[in-house]
């Protein structure tokens, strides 16, 4: 069982700092390269809505920190959870610790104490940690009280949703890692036909991407109805 938890952490060869627009996170996005840089170490709390690229940030920072020398782990929780709290364990060395989905475990003793422990750990050595919920730490419902203030206590970064021409900009960039042209008309389409929230998109792309391939075909309009609104409305 545990031979499977490496492919549950593996860092998404996207998830980078180039690939993700900041636009009004630009603050956010300039602690994380400094902590990934080695020059902050801190506990951090991302925050925000589904979508407004948690992970994506947390898979960065473990990337660029990698890339400088320094050992790092992103550590999804609510994917370990079937591990255990022993998924915790054996990482206590890493220099830049990045936990996603931390409500998820939240009110889970067993869990909490293992937290608490990596974090005085981390704490003693310099090490940096990074947590990300969509709630800021003291709305979850932290079972162990010792945990709860010290999260609490963790430098607050809110994301904000991207506005509409940052949104499109952000599915260019995402189609452009995959080898596709995204033309602004596709973009402006898809925002106006489906939700406008950046996790929906990158759903959607991913269908797009595959159709693509298999069709060898761009992504225009009339292409991306026929994928997504098959049909009459085809017509």
């Amino acid at each position: 069982m545990m031979q499977q938890l490496p492919l549950a952490m593996r860092l998404r060869e996207r998830a980078v700092f180039d690939s993700f627009v900041s636009g009004p996170n630009r603050e956010a996005c300039e602690r994380l390269r400094a902590i990934a840089r080695g020059e902050e170490a801190d506990v951090s709390w991302l925050c925000g809505p589904a979508g407004a690229g948690k992970s994506h940030l947390l898979q960065a920072v473990c990337a660029e920190a990698q890339r400088a020398g320094l050992s790092a782990a992103y550590l999804p929780l609510s994917q370990l959870r079937t591990y255990g709290p022993e998924a915790l364990d054996g990482w206590q060395n890493v220099r830049v610790l990045a936990l996603d989905d931390l409500a998820s475990v939240a009110g889970q003793g067993a869990w909490e104490q293992r937290l608490f422990g990596l974090y005085r750990e981390g704490q003693e050595r310099g090490a940096a940690l990074i947590a990300a919920a969509i709630e800021p730490p003291r709305l979850l419902p932290f079972a162990l009280p010792d945990l709860a203030s010290r999260f609490a206590a963790a430098t607050l970064l809110p994301l904000r949703p991207l506005a509409d021409a940052e949104q499109r900009e952000a599915l260019r960039l995402r189609a452009l890692a995959r080898g596709l042209e995204l033309p602004e008309e596709t973009a402006l389409y898809l925002q106006r036909r489906f939700r406008r929230e950046l996790s929906t998109l990158y759903e959607l792309l991913d269908t797009l991407d595959d159709a693509a391939l298999t069709q060898q075909r761009r992504l225009t309009v009339p292409f991306i109805r026929s994928v997504l609104m098959p049909g009459p409305t085809d017509a």
